[in-house]
């Protein structure tokens, strides 16, 4: 008896994707430091809250100041950093919330380990395109200038690699859009893979 009831309180993801009217997945935004990754992030989630969605929006400063606090940019630790980040995703999958993430993830190798954990079938891979000369001009923390003046090591696009996604879902030029334009761009794509159709 104790059983069946334990069992019929057991919510299933697509219960709660059910009960949220929505299809959980992951955005992942990737690309240069100051390519404009968090911003449309951000700008995606009011969007999305705006047409009823339920999101969560994770980026490097928020994560980097809590959960990953003890992690460094070596190339073993920037692993760790998308391993444990692309655990929470799974669980935030679980339980029926679409995450948005925007996170350099500077290697393939660290993209497709993020994709393995998360599941392919869950996985939008969003490159957000922007030179590395554009990014550098653009530089909003002063961190590219404090890199090239070689105060901060293993900085992405000056001491550390950035290797661009070879068959990313969509791409996003925000060298040549607005803010605006980029994040209506981001939200249609999404809106018809989040889109909630009931099952027979």
């Amino acid at each position: 008896m104790h059983n069946h009831l334990h069992n019929e309180m057991y919510l299933t993801r697509e219960d709660k994707e059910k009960y949220l009217k929505q299809h959980a997945r992951a955005l992942w935004l990737t690309g240069y430091p100051a390519s404009g990754k968090t911003t449309i992030a951000n700008g995606l989630e009011s969007v999305l809250a705006g047409k009823g969605f339920f999101t969560r929006v994770f980026d490097g400063d928020i994560i980097r100041r809590g959960i990953n606090s003890d992690l460094g940019y070596s190339v073993a630790d920037r692993y760790e950093n998308i391993r444990r980040i692309a655990e929470i995703n799974a669980l935030f999958i679980q339980s029926g919330i679409i995450t948005i993430n925007a996170f350099i993830s500077p290697t393939r190798e660290i993209r497709d380990l993020a994709r393995k954990i998360i599941g392919s079938e869950n996985f939008i891979e969003v490159f957000v395109d922007a030179s590395l000369e554009v990014c550098i001009s653009r530089d909003p923390k002063g961190m590219f200038k404090k890199a090239i003046a070689g105060e901060i090591r293993d900085f992405t696009g000056i001491d550390a690699p950035y290797e661009a996604p070879l068959h990313p879902d969509l791409v996003i030029d925000t060298e040549h859009t607005t803010e605006e334009q980029a994040i209506e761009l981001a939200a249609r794509f999404v809106t018809g893979r989040v889109q909630y159709l009931e099952r027979d």
